[in-house]
């Protein structure tokens, strides 16, 4: 098949060409895929996107127009996609549902304690000749009552890694994990968790329903000075409830890997830009914030399995078998 790969990296050749092998004909597209970037799939069968390209109603139309047939998605989430609109232009939706759970709840736990530690600013203290130890007061995980919002793979391996430091672990989520429950992990409701918790973390799909689940009135009920990591959607957090938040002490710790405007910012080189978005700029200026640029999932051993899954769900859709990787439109 003809396959038009957009937002495309110097990464994402390589993995995805090593995993093809030859037997389909990619095509490397820098630009993120939207309205004025469409034209460029004319004629391609397939077309396999990332997390900030737009799949809304407009741009599936006119790739359905122009020929293609498969949206192959690198990536578990699909809030970018108009299912709908896909469904009714006859357009298949693939996804890769797993890749490397280790990579992105690794990740969470650097996050967790690099804030904890405040290792981000001991790094710059030292390189400046400043041993001090001021400022730079921790805690013991050991012991510490975390929420985990979401026990989907992530957040599995998330409370794994958690147990093993000897915490109390809390999780919400509408299907419980067997794995999670056999690790002792408490389910509970949401409201319980945001009250009980130190830290809480978010391994959740975005949905039209829990879009900004942390809102005004989520952190309103969470303890005073919580750690809140995102290494989920963005929009899963209201950034502006954030912000104030953090100006009045109730979130004493942030670490975000995702950000609900990214599309803007995240995957580019801007050292030599300003950042026109005023909200992330704040987010910047406090010492008690990291933020990464949605680099998570970025590990060799995921991209691997996120190259040769992807390839996987374009050969099968070619040869007319499921892959077991489709997205059908939700109800």
């Amino acid at each position: 098949m003809r396959v038009a790969v957009f937002s495309s990296k110097a990464y994402d050749r390589e993995f995805l060409e090593a995993a093809n092998a030859s037997r389909h004909e990619l095509r490397f597209f820098e630009p993120q895929l939207n309205a004025e970037t469409a034209s460029l799939a004319a004629g391609f069968e397939a077309v396999c996107v990332f997390v900030n390209d737009h799949l809304d109603a407009a741009v599936i139309e006119k790739l359905a127009s122009s020929g293609t047939r498969l949206l192959a998605l690198r990536c578990a989430g699909y809030n970018n996609v108009d299912l709908g609109a896909a469904q009714q232009h006859g357009l298949t939706v693939v996804r890769v549902p797993a890749y490397s759970p280790h990579a992105v709840a690794e990740h969470t736990i650097g996050l967790i304690l690099a804030l904890d530690r405040k290792l981000h600013r001991a790094y710059n203290r030292v390189r400046e000749g400043n041993f001090a130890l001021d400022g730079l007061l921790g805690f013991d995980l050991s012991g510490r009552t975390v929420g985990i919002i979401g026990t989907g793979r992530i957040g599995t391996v998330v409370a794994q890694i958690l147990t093993g430091f000897g915490c109390r672990v809390l999780a919400f989520d509408p299907v419980p994990a067997e794995t999670c429950r056999s690790l002792g992990v408490d389910y509970t409701t949401l409201d319980d968790l945001l009250a009980r918790s130190e830290i809480v973390t978010l391994h959740c799909p975005l949905t039209p329903e829990n879009r900004h689940v942390i809102n005004h009135d989520a952190l309103a009920r969470m303890k005073r000075g919580v750690m809140l990591i995102n290494t989920s959607r963005g929009a899963l957090i209201d950034t502006v409830a954030v912000i104030e938040a953090l100006k009045n002490g109730r979130i004493g710790y942030l670490g975000l890997d995702v950000y609900e405007e990214e599309e803007e910012i995240f995957f580019e080189d801007r050292s030599g830009l300003i950042i026109s978005d005023d909200v992330f700029s704040r987010l910047l200026t406090f010492p008690n914030v990291i933020i990464t640029g949605h680099q998570a999932f970025f590990t060799r051993e995921a991209l691997e399995s996120i190259a040769a899954t992807t390839i996987k769900n374009i050969s099968d859709f070619e040869s007319g078998c499921a892959s077991g990787n489709e997205i059908e439109r939700l109800a």
